[in-house]
């Protein structure tokens, strides 16, 4: 059997958990979530291309970039000396399936052992029971506030991007984001964020706020992003896709990490329709799905009182790709890669990019696949695939960019 280090219920009060980079927004508030449960948690900030030439060393070039990146942060992280090594335990999530992501923990222990650092424990974020760690307990508690987390994170998304390229002074979107997310820490902190009437409550006054910034109307190209999660949301990923979206005066918009949660349970439910399984985890995912739904019916309703359209439901998206690509077809972010590009192209962000990692195959059949599908359906979609990796010229992937905005104007 496979021997490793474990993370101990001693640990819980001694050890620090670094969390990898990856959304600023929500992973900042998961921090938060966890803190609220008695752990000790922080957010790693070492993003330069250290990190892609330490993930190099430890990992193969031909593994998942997603993988290489993250364990290229962590190592890079014990190894400059900020952190005692003795004294933290690392976190990452672990999906199952046929993705390469199910490998990541596996890999980065192996990385951890060639660099010296085998005896920092690893902690499996999954709700699949792939692995236990005794001194980790992921309750209905920590659940709940982690799924909190996740609505907030997506409305300030969501509402710092459509107000943004149009605010009447710069940087007052990501003042007042910033604010809040300071206020959600501290409501996290007293208990008091993660019930729906909460989540409602300050979604509402979240929205509230940034529906008195002022705006000015201005010329915006509108480019919707998508893509395998880890690239289209992480700025060490996609090589800071965002920022240099911003100076080329786009108004853009990433599809909301709730959509992916209610995916994932989804999923089980639509294979146990094709394939059979487990009736009591059935049951379970039903029942996650149900209450997934409540929480984004929560947040859909206080993005009403936004002066814009709040964006599709779970189900609207869904719907869009009925005919199109089968449910079945569910690997990584499978068919909802595709249905997340219909639902942004019929909703005016008709240019779009599919950011993907390079050889990650559902992102190719899903994303790059259904390109002259989706084309058909929407007649003036834009879209854009570009593959990431860590030998990837930066500077052809915003070329390559400005080809498809000069198209687009």
């Amino acid at each position: 059997m496979e021997s490793h280090a474990v993370f101990t219920p001693e640990m819980k009060k001694t050890h620090t958990i670094l969390i990898p980079s990856m959304l600023p927004w929500h992973f900042n508030l998961l921090k938060a979530a966890l803190i609220s449960c008695g752990y000790k948690a922080e957010l790693l900030d070492n993003t330069d291309r250290s990190v892609v030439e330490t993930g190099l060393k430890y990992v193969n070039n031909d593994i998942c970039y997603p993988a290489l990146l993250v364990i290229g942060q962590f190592i890079n992280a014990l190894e400059s000396g900020k952190y005692d090594v003795n004294r933290v335990a690392l976190i990452m999530t672990q999906t199952g399936g046929g993705c390469r992501a199910s490998n990541y923990i596996h890999l980065l222990r192996k990385g951890l052992e060639q660099a010296g650092f085998g005896h920092v424990p690893v902690i499996s974020l999954n709700l699949a029971g792939m692995e236990e760690q005794p001194g980790f307990d992921l309750s209905l508690k920590m659940i709940k506030r982690m799924l909190a987390a996740v609505v907030y994170g997506d409305v300030l998304m969501y509402l710092s991007n459509k107000t943004r390229p149009y605010e009447a002074v710069a940087g007052e979107a990501d003042a007042l984001a910033k604010r809040w997310l300071a206020n959600l820490e501290e409501l996290f902190q007293l208990g008091k964020a993660q019930s729906l009437s909460n989540i409602y409550q300050f979604a509402r006054e979240i929205t509230k706020d940034f529906a008195q910034l002022p705006v000015v109307a201005k010329n915006r190209i509108k480019v919707g992003v998508v893509g395998e999660i880890y690239i289209k949301y992480s700025d060490l990923g996609n090589n800071c896709l965002e920022s240099f979206l911003q100076k080329q005066n786009c108004e853009y918009m990433l599809p909301g990490v709730m959509n992916f949660v209610m995916y994932g349970a989804d999923t089980y439910l639509i294979d146990y329709k094709l394939y059979g399984g487990s009736l009591m985890k059935y049951g379970t995912a039903k029942a996650a799905l149900w209450y997934l739904q409540r929480l984004e019916k929560a947040m859909r309703k206080a993005l009403e009182l936004a002066p814009f359209k709040a964006p599709a439901s779970y189900a609207e998206t869904k719907a869009m790709v009925k005919g199109v690509i089968g449910y079945g077809s569910n690997m990584g972010e499978g068919w909802l890669l595709t249905a997340e590009m219909l639902e942004l192209a019929k909703n005016g962000y008709n240019n779009i990019i599919c950011a993907q990692p390079f050889g990650c195959l559902p992102n190719h059949i899903a994303g790059r696949g259904m390109i002259n599908k989706i084309k058909e359906l929407v007649e003036d979609a834009n879209i854009l695939p570009i593959d990431y990796d860590a030998s990837a010229s930066k500077v052809n992937q915003e070329n390559r960019i400005k080809l498809m905005l000069a198209t687009a104007r």
